[in-house]
């Protein structure tokens, strides 16, 4: 699936106007909407509370805080692509503190060309931690769904006497019978005997 099909949501924590203005210019609206801009970490933070965001750039040094730790907090609570854009004499510094937290850093003055080629960066990266989400949810219901029909097995057990063979055959029979899931007749059983 190409990445043009996505829109991304893009965060801007800049003070600078030069450089928000900037930005704007070089995102498609095509590709990247919306995209929102705060000055600060403190409305950053209250913005992403609002909104979730695919791709956040920040632009340091910010008012209320350098801006690392919100990189570094973005990294590693959520599956939000990171930019840190650091002048060139803090390049180094920063680089090391926030690279092993996945945080993409750039050093400024850059090249449009640059930003752009981050931002695409992020963009497959976000896709890949999407798709990476999708799997751990749907590994998690069929966790949640094992359990629930080892708990409704117990209960035919303890219950109505079964072995746990014919438990097992019970509920995969009337899940059969109903065409539901085997998870919807577990449920039931729970509910009947609770």
């Amino acid at each position: 699936m190409p990445l043009k099909e996505h829109v991304y949501s893009i965060l801007v924590v800049s003070p600078a106007e030069k450089f928000n203005t900037a930005i704007k210019s070089m995102l498609p609206e095509a590709e990247f909407t919306p995209i929102k801009f705060v000055k600060s970490v403190g409305e950053a933070r209250r913005r992403i509370l609002e909104q979730g965001f695919d791709i956040v750039l920040i632009n340091t040094p910010l008012p209320d805080e350098f801006g690392t730790r919100l990189a570094i907090d973005l990294c590693t609570e959520s599956g939000v692509g990171t930019l840190l854009f650091v002048r060139s004499e803090l390049y180094d510094d920063i680089y090391e503190k926030v690279t092993d937290y996945g945080v993409l850093t750039i050093s400024k003055p850059t090249s449009a060309a640059i930003i752009m080629q981050s931002i695409r960066l992020l963009c497959g990266t976000r896709e890949r931690l999407r798709r990476m989400e999708k799997k751990t949810a749907s590994v998690e219901e069929k966790i949640e769904e094992i359990r629930l029909v080892n708990r409704a097995k117990w209960i035919l057990i303890d219950e109505l006497k079964m072995t746990e063979t014919d438990a097992h055959r019970y509920i995969e029979k009337q899940a059969m019978d109903r065409c539901v899931t085997r998870r919807k007749i577990a449920e039931g059983i729970i509910q009947t005997y609770k």
